[in-house]
């Protein structure tokens, strides 16, 4: 789970980055991901040393992060429509709302078999 959370930390910072130069530098929202993929990234190096404390700290985050990009996801229908104001933050908070939701879905199933394992062999 450190290497999953640090892979999905640089991947949001990547998005962050690409999405702040897609938006001509005009907007520092569109730097959001870079942020919470940071946090995340941080988490996963904490991680490393003490799993349960760096991956419950990343996936607390991923919740904040799907429920702070879900506005914009509820736009993707006038994104496809061509009606939506900010079609590259709908893109971008889309992109990060799936990669979260996975994220927290991985999470929950890895704390689910360590529990199975630990009570399994106890």
């Amino acid at each position: 789970m450190p290497r999953i959370t640090i892979g999905l930390g640089v991947v949001l910072i990547a998005l962050g980055v690409i999405s702040y130069i897609a938006t001509a530098f005009v907007s520092w929202t569109a730097l959001i991901p870079a942020i919470l993929g940071t946090i995340i990234l941080v988490s996963g190096i904490i991680a490393v040393k003490k799993p349960k404390i760096g991956i419950h700290i990343a996936l607390v985050f991923a919740i904040i992060g799907i429920a702070g990009t879900l506005m914009n996801v509820m736009e993707i229908g006038a994104l496809i429509a061509g009606d939506a104001e900010r079609p590259a933050a709908v893109i971008a908070s889309t992109i990060t709302f799936v990669l979260l939701l996975v994220y927290v879905i991985v999470g929950v199933r890895s704390f689910i078999s360590a529990r199975r394992w630990k009570t399994a062999n106890s």
